[in-house]
């Protein structure tokens, strides 16, 4: 009896990861990327332990180990004048959630994944293919794959849609497209020796501004300072860079003008900047389809503003080998998949989205916000993520 098949749309770390999951219980995986050469996006990523649970299982952070770092602690801090908020400590991260808190270069991950997936038979992975068209039939599901001027036909007994926030599959299961929230991501990664000592600690470090924040943190050993600043504003584009526009210096240092000088500092010393829309969405009230079922941005685009984004694809990913590994029908097999996640993303997305205007507060709202937090104090503090946080040993998460 051949093994069951699953065709992969996408090959971020949403569906690097859910081709791992897959392999491991029993299924052969057809990944197919659009992109002719998978190369990294973005720069730093925070994997808190929700997700690392997940990824320690499939033996991805034992390769990470040498990359990844475990910040201290969260620093909280005040932008017009640097004070200090509050300080989450880390120290306990492992026992209290069940698995580790990291950061790391996005690359890093991806390399990690990608050396995973080459230690399986059972995957293939085709880049510069993209999945054109899909149609379900009783036992399976005929996909069409579009290769340059060449289109093949594939066939699966699923089809996940790991294809990201503007994705087909999600499109063509006509479910709400996402929408441009208003704010912006600049990313740039600093040299450390370039920074102020301050600013190198081996924390993040969360800066809340009128209509905007920073976050930073080191990565690879301390080399360098992953840096994102997130703002208030209009953004257009249609060309190709769509995802990863120049961002010009001179926008930043007049919104970051009333900050801090250490945060300007690091700002300034950044050698260039990239930026990214950061779009939103409603949950929707179904991802699953017959045998057809979307996972990460295609299922749940959310901000950034509880850095969950990668962290929640991975969620999706353990559900999908748990549920898949089951043996059982995959129509059934699927819907129980969304039925472990969907009120769970929903959720993340829900206060991603009232996050994000809390760090973004000015005038009175930010006084009475930077009061309650010294007020809650560190430990009052990490219980807040308590819910986020915590590694079950099924599918990542509990809550």
């Amino acid at each position: 009896m051949n093994s069951p098949h699953a065709v992969i749309a996408g090959a971020g770390i949403g569906g690097l990861c859910t081709s791992l999951c897959l392999a491991r219980g029993g299924w052969r995986v057809s990944l197919y990327e659009k992109a002719k050469v998978l190369e990294e996006t973005g720069a730093g990523l925070q994997l808190s332990p929700n997700a690392s649970a997940i990824l320690g299982r499939l033996g991805v952070i034992a390769r990470l180990t040498p990359f990844a770092l475990r910040p201290n602690a969260i620093r909280i801090r005040r932008a017009r004048d640097g004070a200090t908020l509050a300080v989450m400590p880390f120290d306990d991260a492992e026992r209290r959630w069940g698995a580790p808190y990291l950061v790391v270069h996005r690359a890093d991950l991806q390399r990690a994944l990608l050396e995973g997936i080459a230690r399986e038979s059972d995957i293939r992975l085709q880049t510069g293919a993209a999945v054109a068209g899909f149609a379900s039939a009783e036992n399976s599901v005929a996909v069409a794959i579009e290769q340059g001027a060449i289109r093949l036909k594939a066939a699966g007994d699923c089809l996940i849609g790991a294809d990201g926030v503007r994705s087909f599959v999600r499109q063509r299961l006509g479910a709400d497209s996402a929408s441009f929230s208003g704010r912006t991501a600049w990313r740039a990664t600093v040299d450390a020796v370039s920074t102020p000592p301050e600013l190198r600690r081996e924390e993040i470090t969360l800066w809340f501004g009128r209509k905007a924040h920073l976050v930073h943190y080191p990565l690879r050993g301390g080399a360098v300072i992953n840096v994102v600043a997130i703002v208030d504003e209009d953004f257009r584009s249609d060309g190709a860079d769509f995802w990863s526009s120049p961002g010009d210096w001179s926008f930043l240092e007049a919104r970051f003008s009333g900050w801090a000088e250490p945060a300007r500092k690091l700002l300034r010393v950044a050698p260039d900047w990239r930026k990214w829309p950061l779009f939103d969405c409603k949950p929707i009230a179904s991802w699953v389809a017959g045998r057809v079922a979307l996972m990460g941005d295609a299922a749940h685009p959310m901000l950034p503003f509880l850095a969950q984004g990668a962290a929640q694809a991975i969620e999706d990913s353990g559900a999908l080998g748990e549920v898949l590994a089951r043996g059982q029908n995959i129509e059934t097999s699927l819907l129980a998949y969304q039925e472990m996640r969907c009120l769970r993303a929903a959720q993340v997305q829900r206060e991603s989205r009232r996050q994000a205007t809390i760090y973004h507060f000015a005038g009175p709202a930010a006084l009475l916000r930077d009061m309650a937090i010294r007020a809650l104090g560190p430990q009052k503090m990490l219980a807040r993520y308590d819910w986020l946080y915590n590694a079950h040993p099924a599918n990542g998460h509990e809550g």
